[in-house]
């Protein structure tokens, strides 16, 4: 799967993580809980 960049911008945020579940992939976290995206 092709990862977006603005999932890639938000990767590299303090704290973030990428996590894959249900076959969608996403952007939380945990010290700023307002920057999440989805793909998938």
């Amino acid at each position: 799967m092709k990862v977006r960049n603005s999932l890639r911008a938000l990767k590299e945020l303090p704290g973030s993580q990428v996590v894959r579940r249900r076959g969608r992939t996403f952007v939380i976290n945990k010290k700023n809980p307002r920057l999440k995206a989805r793909q998938g």
